[in-house]
């Protein structure tokens, strides 16, 4: 296997990392593209590691804790000023956890990304976990039409602190769901029991109000091309308990961040 093939193979997951770190698809993505121009330039910038995935991990987490790329503002899609770019940086303490939780991780392969020891890691996401129980308990929607998962799922984000306000299993039933309760995130599978999708029943409800919006599927990579406008958040089926709660935790980070900006330009 080639290194393009090697890198290639592991792009989907680091579009991931990157989207959960940045809460968007366009910026992720950005970071992405910036990681693949260096190793173009460079190929040597992998280094020998055994794993092509620990190292491409490793220089995108330079780049993104850099605020200059060869000399130029690393600024993402909006030409964002460099001011706001260091402001959107996830501490350490978020990337760690998004390594071994989202990621899946080993506690050295995380530690090897971000260039610490394991005990500096493992106080890291303690740190981010209590962040993270701090943050603002809100309403959830369920869409999704397999029972034992949509009852997995109801646990988990009750478990969490927060509040279920339905489970859907069909469009019609999410769409009539969030018009009599205003959920304050949607957790959405994408194949839904009556044939539609999931997708476009999201879709429907952003028409009429804002919401954080977190896809389940069983191929994230059919939605992590960067070719396409794509969620910002996606879980793949079998998921983990620790993902849900890294990924809900990262999309509420996001939201409550938004609205902190609003009431201040207001």
């Amino acid at each position: 296997m080639t290194t393009s093939q090697a890198v290639a193979q592991h792009l989907p997951y680091l579009r991931r990392y990157a989207r959960a770190l940045s809460g968007s698809q366009a910026s992720g993505d950005a970071y992405v593209a910036a990681t693949l121009e260096a190793l173009v330039q460079d190929p040597k910038v992998l280094g020998t590691s055994a794993s092509t995935r620990i190292a491409l991990y490793r220089l995108f987490t330079k780049i993104w804790n850099s605020v200059t790329l060869n000399g130029k503002p690393m600024v993402g899609a909006a030409n964002q000023p460099v001011e706001r770019h260091l402001a959107q940086i996830a501490p350490m303490p978020r990337q760690a956890f998004l390594l071994v939780a989202l990621e899946g991780l080993s506690e050295d392969d995380a530690a090897n990304v971000l260039d610490i020891d394991v005990p500096k890691l493992r106080d890291l996401v303690e740190q981010s976990g209590r962040e993270l129980a701090a943050e603002i308990a809100t309403d959830v929607l369920i869409i999704e039409d397999e029972t034992f998962i949509a009852l997995d799922l109801e646990g988990l984000v009750e478990g969490l602190g927060h509040r279920v306000l339905g489970v859907a299993r069909t469009h019609s039933e999410a769409i009539a769901l969030a018009k009599a309760k205003r959920p304050g995130i949607i957790l959405a599978d994408i194949q839904l029991a009556d044939g539609s999708s999931g997708l476009d029943a999201v879709n429907e409800m952003l028409r009429g109000f804002e919401v954080p919006v977190i896809f389940i599927t069983a191929y994230p990579e059919r939605f992590l091309t960067g070719e396409r406008p794509e969620p910002a958040f996606l879980i793949a089926k079998p998921f983990q308990p620790s993902t849900v709660s890294a990924v809900l935790s990262q999309a509420l980070f996001f939201e409550r961040n938004a609205r902190r900006r609003e009431r201040r330009a207001s």
